[in-house]
């Protein structure tokens, strides 16, 4: 006579549900980690990696001439732009004297050629009722928005000087030690049921 298993208690019916309950969370952990990183990753490339290799800049706004579309505390991404390419309506960074650092971000409402010949811009804050008092030339232009994102401006603009020489490397460094983390963490489990699986097997089989 084969012998029938004995019921499981309600303390080793727990246990014996505990890892299906402990995967699906697991599961669900991993997901959400992903779609984090993924975000992190993204948020990263767009602040650090894509101004790097296309040669430009990110700024943060800091005034509301340029509100409703791109109020203080966005994050504009800049990219070089010949003069010659620059035509109306494009959002124009420059430098309020050339070969200052501080700089204006204002839309281009006019183009036209001084007596010099040098090819000059007239700017306005879209929020602004009046155009800029003097025109911009091309030695003033650092170039043009390339996109923006809301409000991440203020981040980037905590971390700016030499703390991004060292914030952009170790972002880095989180976010390939978290991928491998998740990874290695899916893995694991993926071996524990495995080890479950065959030991639940053996007792089957020995039963």
């Amino acid at each position: 006579m084969i012998d029938a298993p004995a019921p499981l208690g309600r303390a080793a019916q727990r246990r014996a549900r505990r890892p299906a309950e402990k995967s699906l969370w697991h599961y669900i952990a991993v997901a959400l980690s992903t779609v984090l990183l993924i975000l992190m990753a993204s948020v990263a490339a767009l602040v650090i990696v894509v101004p790097f290799v296309v040669g430009g800049q990110a700024l943060t706004v800091l005034t509301n001439s340029m509100a409703p579309d791109y109020p203080p505390g966005t994050l504009i991404v800049i990219g070089p732009t010949k003069p010659a390419d620059i035509r109306v309506g494009d959002v124009l960074t420059y430098q309020i004297a050339s070969g200052r650092p501080d700089v204006i971000t204002h839309r281009v409402v006019q183009r036209g050629v001084n007596l010099e010949g040098v090819t000059t811009f007239v700017t306005k804050g879209d929020n602004n009722d009046a155009v800029d008092v003097l025109p911009v030339t091309e030695v003033q232009v650092k170039g043009t928005l390339l996109y923006s994102i809301p409000q991440l401006g203020w981040v980037s603009n905590a971390v700016n000087g030499e703390a991004r020489a060292w914030a952009g490397p170790i972002t880095a460094v989180l976010l390939f030690g978290y991928a491998a983390w998740t990874v290695v963490s899916a893995a694991r489990d993926r071996a524990r049921r495995r080890r479950d699986r065959q030991a639940a097997g053996a007792r089957t089989s020995a039963g």
